[in-house]
C-alpha cells in the first residue's frame, strides 16, 4: 500500500480509504466488520464515514468493530457534520450548536474520545464561516477533533475559509472531499490548482462514477436491483446520464484491452492524478474491497493517462456528480 502526507499536516494516509456509506444500508453489519478487517490488514488507515450515513448506524458499526477489535489506534476517522439528523430546526446546519452537539453524538456512536478528521459535509450559506471556523477551532483545542475539513465545497469558499483561518487564528482546513471521477473531472480547473498551492490535501468520492465506469448500468432508464440509483433514487438515479453510461462503455472497452478490471482503472486514474491525496472505496461487499485493493501499489503509465484524456478531456464532465451542491449551476445530463 501506498502512502501519501495529507495537505500540510505531516499525517500519512494509505492510497485507498475506505468509505463505509454502505454499511447498514445495505450491508449488514458482520460483513461490515469482515470488511474493516481486512482493510487494515491491507495497509488502509483512514475510514471516512458520515453522521447521516444509515442515520448514524455507518458510525455505530464502525464503533463496535474498533472496539471489539482494539484497533481504534490504527484507523484514522473522518466523519462529517452538515445534513439534517433530526426535525428540530437546530438539527442540521453549519452552526456552532449544530457542530458542537453533532461531535458529541458521533463521538458517542464511534465508541472514541477524538474524532481525527471532522468534515463540513457541505457549505452552509446561513452560517458565517467564521461561526463554523471557530466552533471547529474550539473542537482541536479541547481534544474532540484532530483537524477539520470540508466536503464538496466551491474553491472560491475553500479560498475563504483559509483567508478567515489566517486572519483569525482559527483551525485551517486540512483537506476537502469532492467528488471526482473520469466522467467529471471540473474540480481539475480551480479546486486541485487551489489545493496544490496552499497544501490542501484532496479525498475523492465516487471515484467509479457510481458503477458507471465499472459497467454496472446498460440504460439510464433501467438501474440493476442492487445498485444505488435502485435502492436510493434521488439523486443517486440523477447522476446516471445516458453519456455517462456511453463514455463508461469506451472506458470499459480500454481497461480490458490494457488488461485491467475496468473498476481497477478508474480507481487507478483517479489515485494517480495530480493534487490527489486518495479515493474512497466504498465497497458494498468483502469482494468488492478485494477487487479493488492491488490499485494501492499500481502506477498509471502515461499512455493510459492520454487515452483517458481522449474519452473525457481534462476540466469537463460527462456525467453531474456536483448535483447535491446546490453552489453548481451547470447541470450535465
Amino acid at each position: 500500500m501506498q502512502y501519501r502526507v495529507l495537505g500540510r499536516t505531516g499525517v500519512r494516509v494509505s492510497a485507498l480509504v475506505l468509505g463505509t456509506g454502505n454499511f447498514a444500508d445495505p450491508t449488514p453489519e458482520e460483513e461490515a466488520g469482515r470488511i474493516m478487517e481486512k482493510a487494515i490488514d491491507s495497509g488502509i488507515n483512514l475510514f471516512d464515514t458520515g453522521n447521516t450515513y444509515a442515520a448514524g448506524e455507518s458510525e455505530a458499526i464502525i464503533g463496535r468493530f474498533l472496539e471489539r477489535t482494539g484497533l481504534r489506534d490504527r484507523v484514522l476517522l473522518a466523519t462529517k457534520f452538515h445534513f439534517p439528523m433530526g426535525p428540530g430546526p437546530n438539527e442540521r446546519g453549519n452552526s456552532r450548536l449544530h457542530i458542537q452537539r453533532a461531535c458529541e453524538d458521533s463521538l458517542r456512536r464511534l465508541r472514541t474520545d477524538h474524532i481525527d478528521i471532522y468534515q463540513a459535509h457541505r457549505h452552509d450559506p446561513e452560517t458565517a464561516p467564521e461561526e463554523t471556523l471557530a466552533a471547529l477551532d474550539d473542537l482541536v483545542r479541547r481534544g474532540m477533533i484532530r483537524y477539520a475539513a470540508c466536503s464538496t465545497h466551491p474553491a472560491w469558499r475553500v479560498m475563504e475559509a483559509l483567508g478567515i483561518s489566517e486572519r483569525r487564528g482559527f483551525v485551517r482546513y486540512s483537506m476537502e472531499q469532492s467528488p471526482y471521477n473520469l466522467l467529471d473531472r471540473r474540480i481539475e480547473n480551480e479546486l486541485v490548482p487551489l489545493c496544490l498551492e496552499h497544501g490542501l490535501g484532496i479525498i475523492c468520492w465516487s471515484p467509479l462514477a457510481q458503477g458507471m465506469l465499472s459497467g454496472r448500468y446498460a440504460s439510464s432508464e433501467d438501474y440493476p436491483d442492487d445498485s444505488r440509483a435502485a435502492l436510493r433514487g434521488g439523486i443517486y438515479a440523477e447522476r446516471v446520464s445516458r453519456r455517462g453510461i456511453e463514455v463508461g462503455s469506451r472506458f470499459a472497452a480500454l481497461a480490458e484491452d490494457a488488461g485491467f478490471p475496468p473498476a481497477q482503472l478508474a480507481m487507478l486514474w483517479v489515485k494517480d492524478q495530480p493534487g490527489i491525496t486518495a479515493p474512497i472505496i466504498g465497497p458494498r461487499t468483502l469482494d468488492h474491497l478485494r477487487g479493488l485493493l492491488p490499485v494501492g501499489d499500481m502506477r498509471l503509465s502515461d499512455e493510459l493517462r492520454r487515452a483517458c484524456d481522449e474519452l473525457v478531456p481534462p476540466g469537463s464532465a460527462a456525467a453531474d456528480f456536483f448535483n447535491s451542491a446546490p453552489w453548481m449551476k451547470m447541470k450535465i445530463s
